[in-house]
């Protein structure tokens, strides 16, 4: 079973910045396309950012250039750069995986979340 568990939430001020991390329990971790979405109280749950296993990258419109995903194979580790923060970004974010060279669509595999909260 792939176990993802996200870590580097916190509280944060308006304009600070934060990487989140998440760790990947699978021997195949190259093979996963990996994202980042989130959730705020009373909301949906919006797509943030994902990396593919071909390291292509994809992003949220709302981002705009202020969050950069990236991928460490060796460490099965992806990781979501996140700078010039907003109180609009303050959620539980969430790490997801699904397999990458058969093209699913749906993310199969999601983590626990971690909260991020930015004061004004």
């Amino acid at each position: 079973q792939v176990q993802l568990v996200e870590s580097g939430g916190g509280l944060v001020q308006a304009g600070d910045s934060l990487r989140l991390s998440c760790v990947v329990s699978t021997d195949t971790f190259s093979r996963y396309d990996m994202g980042w979405f989130r959730q705020a109280p009373g909301k949906e749950r919006e797509f943030v950012a994902s990396i593919r296993w071909s390291r292509y990258t994809y992003y949220g419109d709302f981002v705009k250039g202020r969050f950069t995903i990236s991928r460490d194979n060796p460490q099965n580790t992806v990781y979501l750069q996140m700078n010039s923060l907003k109180p609009e970004d303050t959620a539980v974010y969430y790490c997801a995986a699904k397999d990458g060279p058969t093209g699913v669509i749906k993310w199969d595999y999601w983590g626990q979340g971690t909260q991020v909260t930015v004061s004004s």
